[in-house]
Parts: C-alpha cells; structure tokens; sequence
C-alpha cells in the first residue's frame, strides 16, 4: 500500500472522528439549552399573597351593648298618655327599681337600660314584681313600655319609642345652666381730636 493512500486514510478517519465530536458537543449543547428553558419555563415563580386584613370602618357594633346604670332622684312632668295635661312628678331610680311619685298617685317597676352606639334603650315595668302565688288563675303579666333614654348631668329624658301602645313620657324641669353674659364695657369712646387748624 502506498504511504499516501494511507496518509489520506488516517486523515479521512481524524475528519470523521472531529465532526462526530462536534456534532455530539452540538447536540449535548443543545439538550441543555432545551433542559434549561424547559426547567426554567415549568418552575413557577413563588408569589406573596397579602394577607387578609379585617375591615374596620370606624363605627360602633350594633349588636354590641353595655348596661346603663340610670340610678338618680329627677323632677320633671310625667306625661302617662291618658290624655291629661303633664303632671309634676319625681322619679327615684336606684340600681333596676324605680319609684314616680305623682299628685297623690305613686307608681313602682323595674326598669333596665342598655346603651349602644350612643343610643339609650330603656325597659319599664309598672307594677309589683313580687312573684305570685301558684294558684290556678295566674295574674296578668305586668304591662311593660319601650323607651328612649336620654342623660345629661342630673337630667333625665324618657319617651315611648314610636309604635309603642301607651306613650309615655318624662321631661325635666327646673332651671338649666345659663350662660354667664358679657358685660358690655362702660368705657365711653373718646373722639380722635380734630386736627387744628393753620392759617394760610
């Protein structure tokens, strides 16, 4: 065999030998490139959700109460809805009881207060609650009124709410805190003096 038939032998095996390397490296490149946007394409990117705050919008909970302690001596008209004119009457609360003394008339209850969202409800029982005896004929339940309260210092404002059978109502008398007046300054204004006058 000739030395130059074997020369391009060896040289036509080393060509082979490159390009099958190359295109091996090409293809490995190419598998990772895939693998790698395949990785980065199917992982998801973690995202923070906000948590859930609750929602405040400022105002009171209706559904929310707290007991009113109305406990006080009043003196005010009392109005019992039986079509006479207001008569002068006090009203003693002390803790739930009560006692309205009216003209000779004195009336005793219950009562109890609950306020929410600034607004006074109050429940009225007239009558004696001492429980009666068992017996067979019960006595009637005693009448009970829905009012609206209303406090301010040693003064006291009860009314029926609207819809309410008998409409009642306690309104304060006597004299309220006036205003103490300006005094008006005695001082009497003193004109500017004129300007005096220059002969030409």
């Amino acid at each position: 065999m000739r030395k130059s038939t074997i020369y391009l032998y060896v040289l036509g095996l080393v060509v082979m030998i490159a390009v099958a390397m190359v295109s091996s490296g090409i293809v490995v490149s190419a598998q990772n490139a895939n693998s790698s946007t395949t990785a980065t394409n199917t992982a998801k990117p973690k995202t923070h959700k906000p948590k859930k705050t609750a929602k405040t919008s400022g105002r009171c909970d209706p559904t929310k109460g707290e007991q009113e302690d109305l406990s006080g001596t009043y003196t005010g008209k009392a109005d019992h809805g039986n079509g006479e004119p207001p008569q002068d009457a006090t009203l003693t609360i002390t803790g739930n009881n009560f006692t309205m003394t009216s003209g000779s008339e004195t009336h005793q209850g219950r009562i109890t207060a609950v306020k929410t969202c600034g607004y006074i409800g109050a429940t009225m029982m007239m009558g004696d609650l001492t429980p009666p005896a068992p017996g067979p004929n019960p006595p009637a339940p005693l009448p009970a009124i829905s009012l609206r309260a209303k406090k301010v210092g040693d003064k006291l404002w009860l009314k029926s709410v609207p819809g309410e059978k008998m409409q009642v109502s306690f309104t304060p008398t006597g004299p309220g805190k006036s205003k103490p007046k300006k005094k008006k300054s005695t001082a009497k204004k003193t004109d500017a003096a004129a300007p005096a006058k220059t002969t030409p």
